[in-house]
Protein backbone atom coordinates (compact mmCIF):
# COMPACT_ATOMS: atom_id res chain seq x y z
CA UNK A 1 0.00 0.00 0.00
CA UNK A 2 1.13 3.75 -0.78
CA UNK A 3 2.75 5.94 1.93
CA UNK A 4 0.72 9.09 1.66
CA UNK A 5 1.66 12.23 3.26
CA UNK A 6 -1.78 13.71 4.55
CA UNK A 7 -1.85 17.93 5.38
CA UNK A 8 -4.78 18.99 7.79
CA UNK A 9 -5.81 22.08 9.19
CA UNK A 10 -8.00 24.87 9.39
CA UNK A 11 -8.85 26.78 5.66
CA UNK A 12 -5.93 28.82 5.09
CA UNK A 13 -3.41 27.43 7.06
CA UNK A 14 -1.35 26.64 3.81
CA UNK A 15 -1.91 23.08 2.99
CA UNK A 16 -2.59 23.40 -0.64
CA UNK A 17 0.48 25.56 -1.03
CA UNK A 18 2.46 23.90 1.20
CA UNK A 19 1.50 20.43 -0.26
CA UNK A 20 2.19 21.34 -4.06
CA UNK A 21 5.79 22.43 -3.12
CA UNK A 22 6.01 19.38 -0.80
CA UNK A 23 5.08 16.92 -3.71
CA UNK A 24 7.83 19.04 -6.32
CA UNK A 25 10.31 18.71 -3.65
CA UNK A 26 10.06 14.51 -3.26
CA UNK A 27 9.02 13.49 -6.98
CA UNK A 28 5.36 12.86 -5.89
CA UNK A 29 1.83 13.73 -7.34
CA UNK A 30 -0.12 16.34 -5.17
CA UNK A 31 -4.23 16.27 -4.93
CA UNK A 32 -6.20 18.65 -3.09
CA UNK A 33 -8.83 16.24 -1.55
CA UNK A 34 -12.16 18.87 -1.97
CA UNK A 35 -10.91 19.41 -5.80
CA UNK A 36 -12.08 15.71 -6.03
CA UNK A 37 -14.99 16.63 -4.47
CA UNK A 38 -15.80 19.80 -6.41
CA UNK A 39 -15.56 17.38 -9.58
CA UNK A 40 -17.70 14.93 -8.53
CA UNK A 41 -20.21 17.01 -7.34
CA UNK A 42 -20.01 18.85 -10.73
CA UNK A 43 -20.57 22.59 -8.87
CA UNK A 44 -18.66 23.96 -6.47
CA UNK A 45 -18.54 23.16 -2.75
CA UNK A 46 -20.28 26.55 -1.38
CA UNK A 47 -23.36 25.50 -4.26
CA UNK A 48 -23.18 21.94 -3.05
CA UNK A 49 -23.57 22.33 1.09
CA UNK A 50 -26.10 25.02 0.26
CA UNK A 51 -28.25 23.14 -1.78
CA UNK A 52 -27.94 19.76 0.20
CA UNK A 53 -25.71 20.80 3.53
CA UNK A 54 -22.29 19.48 5.73
CA UNK A 55 -23.66 15.97 6.30
CA UNK A 56 -24.04 15.38 2.41
CA UNK A 57 -20.73 16.99 1.73
CA UNK A 58 -18.73 15.55 4.46
CA UNK A 59 -19.98 12.03 2.59
CA UNK A 60 -18.62 13.43 -0.42
CA UNK A 61 -15.30 14.43 1.63
CA UNK A 62 -15.00 10.60 2.75
CA UNK A 63 -15.65 8.89 0.09
CA UNK A 64 -13.11 10.90 -1.84
CA UNK A 65 -10.29 10.19 0.82
CA UNK A 66 -11.36 6.48 0.87
CA UNK A 67 -10.50 6.87 -3.11
CA UNK A 68 -7.06 9.01 -2.17
CA UNK A 69 -5.81 6.17 0.30
CA UNK A 70 -6.15 3.14 -2.41
CA UNK A 71 -4.46 5.28 -4.46
CA UNK A 72 -0.29 6.15 -5.59
CA UNK A 73 2.07 7.73 -3.15
CA UNK A 74 1.49 11.10 -3.08
CA UNK A 75 0.56 14.22 -0.46
CA UNK A 76 -2.99 15.07 -0.31
CA UNK A 77 -4.72 18.50 1.26
CA UNK A 78 -7.77 17.07 2.98
CA UNK A 79 -10.78 19.76 3.76
CA UNK A 80 -10.34 21.70 7.57
CA UNK A 81 -13.43 19.24 8.51
CA UNK A 82 -12.02 16.00 7.41
CA UNK A 83 -10.66 15.16 10.57
CA UNK A 84 -14.19 15.25 12.10
CA UNK A 85 -15.24 11.98 11.39
CA UNK A 86 -13.07 9.35 12.98
CA UNK A 87 -13.07 6.88 10.22
CA UNK A 88 -11.18 9.51 7.73
CA UNK A 89 -8.24 9.76 10.86
CA UNK A 90 -7.92 6.05 10.83
CA UNK A 91 -7.53 5.42 6.72
CA UNK A 92 -5.42 8.57 7.34
CA UNK A 93 -3.40 7.57 9.95
CA UNK A 94 -3.26 3.98 8.27
CA UNK A 95 -1.85 5.01 4.77
CA UNK A 96 0.53 7.24 5.46
CA UNK A 97 1.72 10.33 7.42
CA UNK A 98 -0.54 12.75 9.00
CA UNK A 99 0.45 16.51 9.43
CA UNK A 100 -1.58 19.39 11.12
CA UNK A 101 -0.37 22.69 9.83
CA UNK A 102 -1.81 24.76 13.07
CA UNK A 103 -2.18 28.75 12.33
CA UNK A 104 -3.27 31.15 14.50
CA UNK A 105 -7.25 32.77 14.00
CA UNK A 106 -5.29 36.51 12.39
CA UNK A 107 -2.95 34.54 9.84
CA UNK A 108 -5.88 32.18 8.85
CA UNK A 109 -7.71 35.42 8.57
CA UNK A 110 -5.67 37.25 6.98
CA UNK A 111 -5.58 34.09 3.97
CA UNK A 112 -8.87 33.52 3.57
CA UNK A 113 -10.86 37.13 3.99
CA UNK A 114 -14.01 36.56 3.68
CA UNK A 115 -15.15 34.33 1.24
CA UNK A 116 -18.63 33.16 -0.55
CA UNK A 117 -16.46 30.33 -1.57
CA UNK A 118 -15.90 29.03 1.97
CA UNK A 119 -19.32 27.81 3.29
CA UNK A 120 -19.08 27.90 6.59
CA UNK A 121 -17.51 31.61 6.64
CA UNK A 122 -20.69 33.19 4.96
CA UNK A 123 -22.79 34.24 8.10
CA UNK A 124 -20.76 35.01 10.92
CA UNK A 125 -17.42 37.57 11.17
CA UNK A 126 -14.82 35.80 9.78
CA UNK A 127 -12.06 36.00 12.36
CA UNK A 128 -15.34 35.00 15.20
CA UNK A 129 -15.81 32.19 13.05
CA UNK A 130 -12.89 31.02 12.77
CA UNK A 131 -12.03 30.95 16.86
CA UNK A 132 -15.31 28.74 16.36
CA UNK A 133 -14.29 26.47 14.24
CA UNK A 134 -10.87 26.21 15.96
CA UNK A 135 -11.72 25.48 19.63
CA UNK A 136 -13.82 22.79 18.42
CA UNK A 137 -10.98 20.96 16.20
CA UNK A 138 -7.89 21.77 17.61
CA UNK A 139 -8.04 18.45 19.68
CA UNK A 140 -9.16 16.77 16.57
CA UNK A 141 -6.02 18.21 14.67
CA UNK A 142 -3.39 17.21 17.44
CA UNK A 143 -5.27 13.26 17.87
CA UNK A 144 -5.07 12.71 14.13
CA UNK A 145 -1.11 14.02 13.34
CA UNK A 146 1.90 12.52 13.57
CA UNK A 147 3.24 16.08 13.94
CA UNK A 148 2.47 19.47 14.07
CA UNK A 149 3.59 22.30 12.32
CA UNK A 150 3.03 25.90 13.32
CA UNK A 151 2.57 28.09 10.63
CA UNK A 152 2.33 31.53 12.19
CA UNK A 153 4.88 33.41 10.98
CA UNK A 154 7.10 31.18 9.17
CA UNK A 155 8.15 31.94 5.24
CA UNK A 156 6.67 28.80 3.22
CA UNK A 157 9.96 27.50 2.53
CA UNK A 158 10.33 27.09 5.83
CA UNK A 159 6.89 25.19 6.16
CA UNK A 160 8.09 23.14 3.20
CA UNK A 161 10.98 22.09 4.52
CA UNK A 162 9.58 20.94 7.83
CA UNK A 163 6.83 18.98 6.54
CA UNK A 164 9.21 16.81 4.51
CA UNK A 165 11.32 16.40 7.47
CA UNK A 166 8.33 14.94 9.40
CA UNK A 167 7.37 12.56 6.37
CA UNK A 168 10.86 11.19 6.57
CA UNK A 169 10.96 11.00 9.70
CA UNK A 170 7.80 8.44 9.68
Amino acid sequence: MARHLWLVGMMGSGKSSAGRLVADRVGTGFVDSDDIVASRMGCSIAEFWGEHGEAAFRDMESAAIAQLAKGPERVIATGGGAILRDTNVALMRETGVVVWLQAGVATLAERVGHSSRRPLLRDEDTSTRLQSLLDERSDAYRDAAHGTIATDGLELATVVTRIEELWNAY
